[in-house]
């Protein structure tokens, strides 16, 4: 009987404290900072519509300091989130009476620096609206990716986005100098210092890089800018096969060297996918073939002859088997419809129905032998499966996903015993099963079974260690629960 009283009076204060939280948050962010009720609904599923269970309501301050100290104080979740365009739902509550931390309002951008090439933004900019403010600077920041209209910059951070550009310019945390971050405690650290080297001690700002929001709140970073290209020689390329473009891939990387700034492949089950459902996108060679590569490459200078390196390596490339056609880009629009027709191989596939989306890196060289195995264990659990791998060629990763085969209408239980088995695969072959999504809430068992436990262990100690009331973000990238680490 007293265990009940007991039990009866926690949740009494817990209502209390939910209740003084809300009242808090709602005095000092007002209407438009505190949303609570139906008006958390934009904000409460992920993109899938896989996670997410209603919030005790979203803030959406101009700065965080405050709302995470507040949060803190009453033991409640903090759930950073960016743009909400994050495939494995770590930016949505995994549990009820969570505070969603939208950093939508956080959008100032900062003057560029073309001498240190650097820019300071708010975590809450949009990366479209980036890269519109730079161009009138002759600078870019080199991160692209099909959600960059909606895509923010803390949620970037927070993943550590790749994006088509990553072969050349390397992913998010080589283009972050400096962060801003609010620790759990409501504790700011200033790390915005738009230097390179700077060696004293850990570094930092690479820890939060990744993270998830689950150490801290991204409120401002410093990010590393390059010269706009000059020019550009961009062309779309058909080979036999993946192992001819694996190969043709290693070609480029010797012949064009530095210029090499993408190189995309996919294939033609996506490329009919998205005609079918696009109807405003037409094919632009005159025959379909297996395997297709967006090639790109560009250049400061416009003394450096980069249509000739490109057609050379065509000529090449067609004289050793690896390429049965191709075109050169020969405007601005014919180089954009080439890239669209990549870009829309995921809105093609969702336009088909239900799909299974995995993210997998393997060493670039083992990449058609990665498809070629992956096929057989798809085909042998589900036959009939439709497989649709696309991604970036350059570095190795593969967007690897599935819809189901004509006339089926789902997966059924072989979802997760496929995601088991190419999990399996991808380390096998010495890659990853989360090149660029990041674990989320989605792959925490992935990461447990394939991961060891002393690198295990390590993040769940960092966890402790930052966030010991476990408030940030719990439930996503590592169990929230501390544990002991063992090195037997």
């Amino acid at each position: 009987m007293q265990q009940e009283k007991n039990a009866a009076g926690s949740r009494t204060t817990d209502l209390v404290s939910m209740s003084d939280l809300t009242v808090t948050l709602s005095g000092f962010l007002g209407t438009k900072g505190w949303l609570s009720g139906l008006d958390t609904r934009p904000y409460a599923r992920d993109w899938l519509d896989r996670f997410g269970v209603e919030p005790l309501g979203v803030a959406r301050p101009t700065g965080t300091a405050e709302v995470v100290k507040a949060c803190g104080k009453a033991g409640v979740a903090v759930v950073p989130q960016g743009g909400n365009t994050g495939l494995c739902g770590a930016a949505v509550a995994g549990l009820p009476n969570a505070v969603i931390l939208s950093l939508s309002r956080m959008t100032a951008i900062g003057q560029p620096d073309p001498d240190t090439g650097s820019i300071p933004v708010e975590a809450g900019v949009v990366l479209a609206t980036l890269h519109e403010a730079l161009e009138p600077h002759g600078l870019i920041f080199p991160m692209h990716l099909g959600a960059e209209g909606s895509a923010r910059i803390g949620g970037l951070i927070g993943t550590n986005a790749g994006g088509s550009h990553a072969l050349r310019y390397g992913m998010m945390h080589d283009l972050v100098l400096g962060l801003e971050v609010v620790l759990p405690d409501g504790t700011v650290w200033n790390g915005l210092r738009a230097v390179q080297k700077d060696n004293a001690g850990y570094q930092l700002r690479r820890l939060f890089c990744g993270a998830e929001g689950t150490l801290g709140v991204v409120t401002r970073a410093i990010l590393k800018l390059h010269p706009a290209p000059r020019q550009r020689a961009t062309a779309l390329v058909v080979a036999p096969d993946f192992a001819a473009a694996v190969a043709f891939g290693t070609f480029l990387r010797h012949e064009a060297g530095e210029f090499l700034s993408g190189l995309e492949f996919f294939c033609d089950l996506g490329v009919g996918l998205a005609l079918k459902h696009l109807p405003d996108l037409a094919f632009p060679l005159e025959k379909r073939g297996a395997v297709y590569m967006l090639v790109e490459l560009t250049c400061g200078s416009p003394r450096v002859p980069l249509d000739e390196i490109l057609g050379f390596s065509l000529e090449q490339g067609m004289e050793q088997g690896l390429v049965t056609d191709g075109a050169l880009a020969m405007s601005d629009a014919h180089r954009a419809h080439f890239w669209r027709l990549r870009e829309e191989q995921p809105e093609g596939q969702r336009l088909e129905g239900e799909q299974l989306k995995h993210n997998i890196s393997v060493p670039p060289g083992k990449l058609a032998e990665f498809i070629a195995a992956a096929e057989a264990i798809c085909a042998g659990m589900l036959p009939g499966v439709r497989i649709n791998p696309f991604g970036h060629l350059g570095d190795g990763n593969i967007h690897y996903n599935l819809t189901p085969p004509e006339g089926v209408a789902g997966f059924g239980g072989e979802a997760g015993e496929i995601g088991q088995a190419l999990a399996a695969l991808a380390t096998e072959m010495g890659g990853s099963f989360a090149a660029e999504h990041g674990l989320g809430r989605a792959k925490i068992a992935l990461a447990d079974r394939h991961r060891s436990r002393v690198e295990r262990d390590l993040m769940a100690r960092l966890k402790a260690t930052l966030d010991p009331s476990a408030v940030m973000n719990p439930g996503v990238l590592v169990d929230s629960r501390p544990q002991r680490i063992s090195f037997e």
